[in-house]
């Protein structure tokens, strides 16, 4: 049997289309492609958007910056020592983008001018970190994204 070469196109696109559906059926279907939202309920989050960043203003005019160190030991969040650390209240929040299963927060409650977040409660890789934290009450949020 000759298959002349229309023929020969469909069957090719008929093909390649089957592959195409195999591959998106099996990404929907199986639990190990998790197709979560980066964040449950933007439309609310949206409405505070000016909110936080009048936050974010306030921490870019911090005579000493917010920093976060990688330790041996886990991540030292140190707060500007210029400040007294018992007017310091907030919460600081730990987003892992790649699954949401590993995001967790700490409350802040310092003895010094840092907060250790020990290395055992945190996986190797991409970690976004907002430090949402008032003072005096001025409230201030800080953002950074660290790899581990």
């Amino acid at each position: 049997m000759k298959i002349n070469w229309g023929t020969a196109i469909v069957i090719a696109f008929g093909l390649f289309m089957t592959f195409i559906l195999y591959f998106v059926f099996k990404v929907q279907s199986d639990s190990k492609y998790d197709n979560e939202l980066v964040v449950q309920e933007y439309y609310k989050q949206e409405l505070v958007f000016e909110k936080q960043m009048e936050k974010e203003q306030n921490d870019k005019n911090l005579a000493q910056p917010v920093q976060i160190i990688s330790q041996e030991e886990g991540l030292k969040i140190v707060f500007p020592t210029d400040m007294d650390i018992s007017k310091i209240k907030g919460k600081v929040s730990l987003y892992r983008p790649s699954n949401q299963k590993l995001d967790f927060e700490v409350p802040i409650s310092l003895s010094g001018p840092h907060l250790l977040i020990p290395k055992n409660n945190l996986v190797g890789g991409r970690w976004d970190i907002s430090i949402d934290w008032t003072y005096d009450g001025k409230e201030i949020l800080t953002k950074k994204t660290i790899y581990l």
